[in-house]
């Protein structure tokens, strides 16, 4: 479907708006069309003649004339922006609602710089090029053929000399809609790239300045800034020519209306009035022409944004929101708990090459399941497939016996809680960030989970407590306080379920042993899946699996993982031997 047609469905909500808009444009005009005629009476009837009385009352009648257009005006463009900041918000609501709905894989090949671009900037373009296009277009149409009307009812032979131009303008709108679709694609992808960069470069400006990298990243950026001057100076350029001839032309036709009027002027066959009230017409007739010419630039920008918009709200959304069967709801809880199953799960990714390879595990509730294994080996693939990140190729993770694919997509993260290796926390307050986990959740609520999160100490010092802002990401904190927050929100979410992805890898010894001591407060009575970097937390928990190129190579406790003699304890023998090994990364390195 056109671009300009689906936009156009956002119209439809708002029929009031769309009325009013093109009520008021169109009385304006109609108001405007007036001046002319009254002109050349003022000429002819009144100052020729000699008539000064008549003077004051045609000039009072011509101001009102003015005032009721201008007037007009100023209502059409009150009722347009209430239009388009309406049709703005729903397309931008729309699309953030199509971000929550795909899948988390999409993310990691679109740069945040350019989605930013598409919500800011290319959904402004697509909706002015229907709205302005829709009022300006129309109201330039009906200005041209009620001109038009008038123009040959004064004088049918100037008027037909009037339209000699109209060939010439039509093919150079030909050309320009035909030839300017590529550029404004180009430009529009341009701007999105340079943004891109620069919130990258501004994000980590601190690698940027730790690294020396300050020339290397000032030139990237001189070099994306040049792709949008290339870009945007091709537009420009086809639009210094374009624009200008088209005046051109409209400006022969008033030529040529001088000539042959004023020859009818000076043969006495014409009133200097008529001529100077044709004359106006003329102007009036050319005017919407060259406007129509200025909408076409609007409408290829838009067009151009408006694919780049589409393609988000066409994005096939992650499984589970647009469910093909009817879902059921899991059972009652079991205590505060859930068992997970893996039963014969394979997985790949879109590039086809599979990650796991049947692999059938049992976590039940209220115990812990380690993940170890070096990277690649399908741990954190695995742990995904929990939280429906990702849905397995074929196989089935259930939960207390139910498929995930049979849950409501909302209830399943309900029940899962995640803390990962770097937490993210949002430029907010310390509170706001917690309270993603529960939102409303009451004074003494947060303040438990606080304390259990071992981060009520570091929080109470802040200048302004638990309504300190953090910083974008949390950078006023340091990465065990950060880490600590996660957990307090986590501990408010209060989930059946959790999966630590290496929590406590990015932190010192000390740090982690608050930590340790916070996550024991978090994992007690839930049922955990841990990706593993720290042996201590490997150690504790109720079994471990040991994973390698996408199959479970071992399964047991820490004891009976040792007892068998395995791979694992070869690397646990490794790492008594080498204690400077601190992880299980590390294991496997060393072997």
């Amino acid at each position: 479907m056109p671009v300009a047609l689906r936009i156009a469905g956002y119209l439809r909500k708002y029929p009031s708006f769309a009325v009013g808009t093109l009520a008021a444009a169109l009385l304006s005009t109609v108001l405007g069309l007036v001046y002319p005629r009254l002109t050349g009476y003022l000429i002819d009837d009144v100052i020729a003649k000699g008539l000064g009385d008549r003077l004051p009352w045609l000039i009072g009648l011509l101001a009102l004339v003015f005032l009721g257009r201008d007037g007009l005006n100023s209502l059409r463009i009150l009722l347009n922006n209430l239009f388009e900041q309406r049709v703005i918000l729903d397309l931008r609501r729309d699309l953030y609602a199509a971000f929550q709905k795909l899948p988390v894989s999409w993310y990691d090949h679109r740069s945040s710089g350019d989605l930013l671009t598409r919500v800011s900037e290319d959904v402004t373009n697509m909706e002015r090029m229907l709205i302005d296009g829709i009022e300006q277009g129309l109201v330039a149409f009906l200005q041209i053929v009620g001109v038009g009307v008038i123009l040959f009812r004064l004088d049918p032979l100037l008027a037909a000399w009037s339209l000699a131009p109209i060939p010439f303008l039509a093919a150079g709108a030909l050309w320009y809609t035909i030839t300017a679709h590529p550029r404004y694609r180009i430009q529009r992808k341009a701007a999105s790239a340079l943004n891109s960069l620069l919130m990258d470069h501004l994000q980590g400006i601190r690698q940027i300045k730790t690294y020396g990298w300050l020339r290397e990243g000032a030139g990237r950026f001189d070099q994306a800034a040049q792709d949008v001057r290339r870009a945007s100076l091709k537009i420009m350029k086809a639009w210094a020519f374009y624009n200008p001839a088209m005046a051109f032309v409209a400006a022969a036709g008033s030529c040529l209306v001088l000539w042959f009027g004023g020859r009818a002027v000076v043969e006495g066959r014409m009133a200097i009035g008529e001529l100077v009230a044709f004359l106006l017409y003329v102007g009036m007739f050319y005017e919407p022409v060259t406007r129509l010419h200025s909408l076409n630039q609007l409408i290829q920008a838009g067009r151009a944004a408006g694919e780049r918009v589409f393609a988000i709200l066409d994005a096939e959304p992650e499984p589970g929101h647009f469910p093909t069967q009817t879902l059921g709801h899991l059972p009652p809880r079991q205590g505060s708990a859930r068992e997970v199953r893996f039963e014969s799960i394979h997985f790949s990714y879109r590039s086809g090459r599979e990650v796991l390879h049947g692999i059938n595990l049992c976590v039940p509730r209220g115990t812990s399941l380690a993940l170890v294994g070096p990277t690649g080996a399908g741990k954190t693939t695995l742990a995904s497939l929990v939280a429906r990140f990702h849905d397995p190729t074929s196989g089935e993770v259930l939960l207390d016996g139910l498929s995930l694919r049979k849950i409501p997509l909302e209830e399943v993260r309900r029940e899962v809680g995640v803390v990962t290796q770097e937490p993210f926390l949002f430029q907010a307050s310390v509170r706001e960030n917690l309270e993603l986990g529960r939102p409303g959740a009451s004074d003494s609520e947060v303040e438990r989970a606080l304390q259990a999160a071992c981060a009520w100490d570091f929080v109470r010092a802040l200048p302004e407590g638990w309504n300190s802002r953090v910083g974008e990401r949390g950078v006023r904190l340091s990465a065990g306080e950060r880490q600590r927050l996660s957990i307090a929100r986590a501990l408010l979410k209060d989930p059946p379920v959790l999966i630590l992805d290496e929590a406590t890898a990015s932190v010192d010894t000390a740090t982690e042993k608050q930590i340790q001591l916070a996550l024991e407060h978090l994992l007690a009575g839930r049922t955990s899946l841990i990706i593993a970097h720290r042996l201590s937390t490997v150690r504790k928990a109720t079994s471990i699996a040991v994973m390698d190129q996408g199959k479970i190579a071992e399964l047991g406790s820490h004891d009976s993982l040792l007892r068998s003699g395995g791979l694992y304890a070869k690397l646990w023998s490794i790492q008594s031997e080498h204690g400077e090994i601190q992880t299980i990364e590390g294991l496997f390195s060393a072997n």
